[in-house]
């Protein structure tokens, strides 16, 4: 991977490339920012230009040397996965779960392409409602791959994605590695919640932010990747607010934005008609999905409220909404005010709360479309 496929992040790639350039690579780096910003996609990137066997002097992976057809199918024997697993049920009860258990799975999300999301990789692992960690077991394994030599000669590379996701267990296990790490290795965290991480970790790796894309280098990737009219390509850039992964889902008509927008327009039409029975067929709708499906709809519904708030007040450049959410909020906007908002926004980050807790999805969504009846005030007059 070159690094012309990164979009934006200039600033970052240039520090990454002066930092070994000039011989002052630390042992650790931990790449951390939000999601769709395109940390994975620099870490896979400085890796394939590390790994390379031609690029000293040059400023790309030269994509011909033997390394790098490796990399093409990231199979590279000095490059080293690291990722949240899940415990399958044809796994032994003492057995950890490792990343090479899910090689195969991988490599097919990475084939699709450097940027994806959590959600991308429990979809692909099949994980259904379970929570995928970092084992003990996989600090072993690692441990084991690092003592030996590189095969080319060069960098080993571990690159980890999502360290926060590791138990406590691996997690002092890698403490010790990265305390006495093997000779010319180098480990690439991609992080997105380092206050997640302990801090004797934190400590002892060269943490480098990674902030959302521009909006200039969104539209541009938009154009020349997506091939679609600048016009749109600005709207979708705005609304992605510097996430790739946002950006790529709202081209596609059938993905979930869409499907939330049609409950968001279901719950705010049937609370205004006060039709309890409806409503409660709507909240058994939203309990059936799965709990982390719950939360990214009322994340959706967050930032809905919060638009149509903003559209109030005839500013369209402090609006960030696509053709469809705009057109529902030309009628529905004056209904989100002043006397209201804080209100919606504080009963919405109550049952992000309550789900986050397992509580009753039925319970939740029932409770929230009730309340929804009373908190929509019409405009004062």
């Amino acid at each position: 991977m070159k690094w012309d496929e990164v979009i934006g992040q200039q600033a970052v790639k240039q520090r990454l490339m002066q930092m070994e350039s000039e011989g002052r690579l630390p042992h650790a780096i931990m790449l951390c920012g939000p999601a769709g910003s395109g940390k994975m996609a620099l870490a896979l990137a400085f890796a394939s230009y590390l790994l390379c066997s031609n690029h000293k002097g040059n400023s790309e992976a030269c994509g011909t040397c033997n390394s790098c057809a490796m990399l093409r199918k990231w199979q590279h024997p000095d490059l080293h996965f690291t990722y949240p697993t899940i415990k399958r049920a044809s796994m032994g009860a003492d057995h950890k779960p490792v990343s090479d258990d899910f090689a195969a799975e991988w490599n097919r999300l990475l084939a699709k392409g450097p940027y994806f999301s959590m959600d991308s990789w429990l979809n692909e692992i099949e994980a259904e409602n379970q929570q995928a960690i970092i084992t003990a077991g996989e600090s072993d394994n690692l441990s084991h791959k690092l003592s030996m030599k590189s095969s080319q000669g060069g960098y080993k590379v571990s690159l980890i994605w999502m360290p926060e996701r590791m138990n406590g267990e691996c997690a002092n296990k890698l403490l010790k590695l990265i305390e006495e790490p093997p000779t010319h290795t180098l480990f690439i965290m991609v992080c997105e919640e380092p206050d997640k991480l302990l801090e004797t970790i934190r400590s002892r790796v060269q943490r480098i932010d990674v902030r959302k894309i521009d909006t200039a280098d969104m539209e541009q990737a938009l154009v020349t990747r997506r091939g679609i009219d600048g016009d749109t390509a600005h709207r979708l850039a705005r609304i992605a607010n510097g996430n790739w992964l946002k950006a790529v889902e709202q081209l596609d008509a059938d993905n979930e934005n869409e499907m939330f927008l049609d409950l968001f327009q279901s719950l705010m039409r049937l609370a205004y008609q006060r039709k309890i029975k409806d409503l409660k067929r709507w909240s058994e709708t939203m309990a059936a999905f799965g709990r982390e499906k719950q939360k990214r709809f009322l994340s959706y519904l967050l930032r809905l409220i919060r638009e149509n708030f903003m559209y109030n007040f005839a500013q369209p450049q402090l609006t960030y909404m696509t053709e469809r959410e705009e057109q529902f909020a030309k009628n529905f906007a004056r209904f989100i005010n002043e006397d209201n908002i804080l209100q919606i926004y504080d009963l919405t980050n109550k049952a992000i709360r309550d789900i986050g807790q397992n509580a009753n999805g039925k319970i939740v969504f029932f409770d929230l479309a009730l309340q929804m009846i009373v908190l929509l005030i019409p405009p004062k007059k």
